[in-house]
């Protein structure tokens, strides 16, 4: 059974049997039972976009990449690149 499946049977809705019990149970962290799915900001995603667009050259680095995304008006850091 996979994650989303599991997330799927917890009920809150139950008195008889905690969130917190029934992740424990299930074996999954509540954090990721309470949080919902953030959607992607269209800033990342382009950002994104761009640098698998400038894979075709593996042997710039992080400094190099970050400096072609500098030079292209992205404020970027060389941090967000490597990540």
């Amino acid at each position: 059974m996979n994650r989303a499946e599991r997330v799927g049977m917890v009920d809150r809705g139950r008195p008889d049997l905690s969130v917190r019990r029934q992740c424990a149970l299930l074996g999954l962290a509540r954090s990721g039972v309470y949080c919902k799915p953030s959607a992607p900001d269209p800033e990342e995603l382009a950002l994104m976009r761009w640098i698998d667009q400038h894979l075709a050259t593996p042997f710039y680095g992080s400094r190099r990449m970050t400096a072609e995304l500098r030079r292209a008006g992205c404020r970027i850091n060389r941090k967000k690149v490597r990540g």
